[in-house]
């Protein structure tokens, strides 16, 4: 079905990630990039961490299959941002719809000329 042999790569991926969660990456149940994401960098980090291992493969350890594995993952973990990001907005664009149908009545006491008014 695949030509790339992306069903075994896939799960080669899944069991990278899963020793990541028990790894010493993960401190009390949390990852620190659960704190990153958390205060507003998630995007910036995980594209930057793409950036890194993929300018660093080839170099450090040689053609290091592992660089690759971070790639993949920190690409997943951009995607879970992108999501998240997108969620925010339409949330945000729900909140920004106004409702004019509801007319509101105000009164002002204003001081014109040193003579008090009052307006509505």
């Amino acid at each position: 079905m695949y030509k790339f042999n992306e069903g075994a790569i896939i799960q080669e991926l899944q069991k990278y990630v899963d020793d990541t969660y028990v790894g010493h990456y993960s401190k009390n149940k949390f990852q620190s990039t659960e704190f990153i994401i958390d205060c507003g960098h998630g995007m910036g980090f995980a594209l930057g961490n793409v950036l890194k291992y993929a300018q660093r493969y080839g170099k450090k350890d040689g053609a290091n299959r592992k660089d690759l594995m971070k790639i993949l993952h920190y690409a997943i973990i951009a995607m879970h941002q992108h999501d998240l990001n997108q969620q925010e907005n339409s949330v945000e664009e729900e909140r920004a719809e106004c409702d004019f149908s509801t007319t509101y009545s105000y009164k002002y006491n204003t001081t014109y000329n040193g003579a008090k008014s009052e307006t509505k």
